[in-house]
């Protein structure tokens, strides 16, 4: 399984290293009563080839393949960005149903889903962030989010 954190993001050091609470393997045999102490947030560990994070906004979807080439990063893309790659991607039929029923359930027209896409190709989903970070896969994909969000909002 994994251990994810709860909260926060990079902390940075005075000399300029950058650090974070990274995703983790743990071993299920390994808990004990000690985990009562504080608030985990335990998954099981997804067989993956790489991992999507789809930003939608409105009912435009932008999907982004993040590939890993480090074990770190495997764990954890926020943990290497260094030996991140990058490629746009389309949504498949039934995961594009879920997310846009999803955010309609929560009355949201933005959401950052994360997705790992198995061996076999089924996407499964981790998380939406109704708040989630998106510049950096605009940056790095091309994909125009800004110019979707502003659309969005002129609409309204």
């Amino acid at each position: 399984m994994i251990c994810k954190p709860l909260m926060g993001g990079p902390l940075e050091y005075p000399d300029g290293r950058r650090t974070g609470v990274p995703t983790h393997v743990v071993d299920p045999d390994t808990i004990d009563d000690s985990v009562s102490l504080t608030a985990h947030l335990f998954q099981e560990r997804i067989p993956k080839t790489h991992e999507v994070r789809l930003s939608v906004v409105g009912t435009t979807m932008f999907a982004a393949e993040i590939h890993a080439a480090s074990e770190t990063a495997r764990v954890d893309w926020r943990s290497d960005y260094e030996d991140l790659t990058y490629d746009v991607c389309q949504v498949p039929d039934a995961v594009r149903v879920g997310v846009l029923a999803w955010l309609k359930r929560f009355r949201l027209n933005f959401g950052a889903f994360d997705f790992a896409v198995t061996p076999s190709g089924d996407w499964v989903m981790f998380d939406c962030n109704p708040s989630g970070e998106w510049s950096w896969i605009q940056n790095r994909t091309g994909l125009p989010i800004a110019a979707g969000i502003a659309d969005l909002l002129a609409k309204r």
